[in-house]
Parts: C-alpha cells; sequence; structure tokens
C-alpha cells in the first residue's frame, strides 16, 4: 500500500532544483509556469540564495512546482497516480500539491492559487514580528501546556516527538529561554511568520475570494487532509480546507495514523523530500521509505512504486 506525500515550507534549500533541469521537458514546464504567475521559478530553484527562497511569496510556489515536477517523473499521468498511489498528501502547503496530484485542482489552478497564497500569508506575515520553531522530544501534554501558558500556538503537530510552536518573536524567545520540561530542544525555523495560526486570519479571506471561481474535482485518489488526517472525498470541501488551512493547525500526526489504519507499507517524498519521511520513519515503524532529493532517487522510487503499490484504483470509496 503506497502513500504519496508532499513537503511544505522550509523543506526548500539554494539550487534544489539544478539537476532536475538536465530532464527532458521540466525546464519548459517551470517557465511556462513562470510566466503564468509572474515568478522566475528557474531562478528560484537554481540561482537564488537562501533568504530569497525564505521568502513566503518565493517559497510556496516553489515548493508545490517542484512537487509537482518530480512527481510527473514517476506517474507522467493522472491515470498513472489513480492506479498506482492508495493515498496522497501534504503538510501545509504540500496540501495544494496532494490536490493537483490527485485530481481536484489542475496544475495551472494549483500554481495559480499557490503564488496567490504565498503572497497573502507574506503580506499577513508583515503585519508583526512573527515566527516559528520547533520543539523536539517531550511529553505532548507538557509541550501544549507550556505554549498554551507562553500564548503559542501549537501549529503543527508532526507525531513522532515533534511539535511546532507559532506566535510572536517575543513569545517564541520566552520559549526558547525556558523550554517546556523533558524537550530536547527548541530549533527556530527558516519561515518568515506565524503560519497555521490567527495571524494568517487576512490570508483566508483572500484565499476565499481567489478560490470563489474554481469548480474543483473529487480527488480520483485518496485525500488525506492535514487538518484532522480524513480522507476527504469531496473536491469541494478540499478546496474549502485549504482556504482554512492557513489560519489552522497542521495535524501531520493524525495523517500519518490514517497511513496506519489504511495498510500503508510504502511511502515516497517528492522533492524537495526528507522532513515527511523522517517523521514517518520514527512514527510508522516498518514502513519503507524513500525521498526524492535528486534524479538519481528515481529509479530507487520506481521499485519501490512497483514493489508496494496495489494497483488498485486507489478510489477514496475502497
Amino acid at each position: 500500500m503506497l502513500v504519496l506525500v508532499a513537503p511544505g515550507q522550509g523543506a526548500q534549500t539554494p539550487g534544489f532544483l539544478t539537476p532536475w533541469l538536465d530532464l527532458p521537458g521540466v525546464e519548459d514546464r517551470l517557465r511556462d509556469w513562470s510566466a503564468a504567475i509572474d515568478l522566475d521559478l528557474v531562478h528560484y530553484g537554481t540561482n537564488a540564495d537562501a533568504d530569497e527562497i525564505r521568502d513566503t511569496a518565493v517559497a510556496q510556489p516553489l515548493l508545490v512546482a517542484a512537487a509537482l515536477i518530480t512527481a510527473r517523473q514517476l506517474f507522467p499521468t493522472a491515470g498513472d497516480v489513480s492506479r498506482l498511489v492508495d493515498a496522497a498528501a501534504g503538510h501545509s502547503v504540500g496540501e495544494l500539491t496532494a490536490a493537483a496530484l490527485t485530481g481536484v485542482l489542475s496544475e495551472t489552478s494549483t500554481m495559480e492559487l499557490v503564488r496567490r497564497r504565498g503572497l497573502a500569508m507574506a503580506e499577513a506575515a508583515s503585519a508583526s514580528e512573527t515566527g516559528m520553531a520547533a520543539l523536539l522530544g517531550g511529553d505532548m501534554e507538557v509541550v501544549l501546556q507550556r505554549l498554551k501558558e507562553l500564548g503559542l500556538t501549537p501549529a503543527n503537530v508532526n507525531g513522532a516527538g515533534q511539535i511546532v510552536a507559532a506566535g510572536t518573536a517575543e513569545q517564541l524567545a520566552a520559549l526558547a529561554e525556558d523550554k517546556p520540561e523533558g524537550t530536547l530542544k527548541v530549533v527556530a525555523l527558516k519561515v518568515a511568520g506565524a503560519f497555521h495560526t490567527q495571524h494568517m486570519a487576512p490570508a483566508v479571506g483572500v484565499l476565499e475570494l481567489a478560490t470563489a471561481e474554481l469548480k474543483p474535482a473529487d480527488p480520483h485518489t485518496r485525500y488525506v487532509s492535514n487538518k484532522d488526517g480524513r480522507v476527504v472525498t469531496s473536491g469541494t470541501e478540499v478546496l474549502a480546507r485549504l482556504v482554512g488551512q492557513v489560519a489552522n493547525p497542521v495535524r501531520w500526526d493524525l495523517c500519518m495514523e490514517t497511513f496506519r489504519e489504511l495498510g500503508v507499507t510504502a511511502l515516497v517524498e517528492v522533492a524537495p523530500g526528507g522532513t515527511l519521511t523522517g517523521l514517518a520513519k520514527r512514527a510508522l515503524p516498518g514502513v519503507k521509505t524513500l525521498a526524492l532529493k535528486t534524479p538519481s532517487d528515481l529509479d530507487a522510487a520506481r521499485e519501490l512504486i512497483t514493489e508496494h503499490s496495489s494497483g488498485s484504483s486507489g478510489n477514496p470509496a475502497t
């Protein structure tokens, strides 16, 4: 049973798209999307420095473009996804990738929407100095209580002993100075705002307008929502969740629980892979994992897919 996942913001690194441009058609597709959203994806994926790609308005479309490009190396058509993938999910902005791969939105519509999302969230983040930090280790209830005391939001509950807190710079400084008992360390994340909190509320209204004219299709493959780990079968509901998600916590722990309940045996993370496979290795012991980082990972991914795909339609109703 094969699960396909897409990473969220913070997974990007300078130049990570460079080796992928050597593959046939990749640069042309990226340039087409660049023209559609008025953002030079080729430049940002190859030559831009860490600060440039940390910008929310850049990072989000760059990540979705990379994920779609690399997923299509393994699954060239929608039929390939529905035949070979048993479930798909994305972390934070990766949910837009999952929506495109499961047929809810076209790739072009997805790129246009993620561009608006990135701009709206960047604007919301500029209103005050906010950020995010990962807490590693510790008892979940103890960690959550400490975050509540500081007025921080558990923006990402990732499972495998990791919770990401989000809030103001002052709140995060207080957390770093006096972390919850049992927590191993607090790591500041390379993001520009307190995503998935009330600080992003202004972006919700922007996305509601941006999606008003879209006509989503129902997913052809199980779509696991990071709002609550549920398998969502309605395209309209998927779209509504994508809008509300920017101001609500990501429950990746619940997604992984659903993967387990579905009987997952293998998990492939599209580029820039690594973060979600790391969580799966700790939370889903015995599940084979593979992160796409460069084209050299593709052959191993194909072997894993051949070995673990059920070959079913992936229909959400099955």
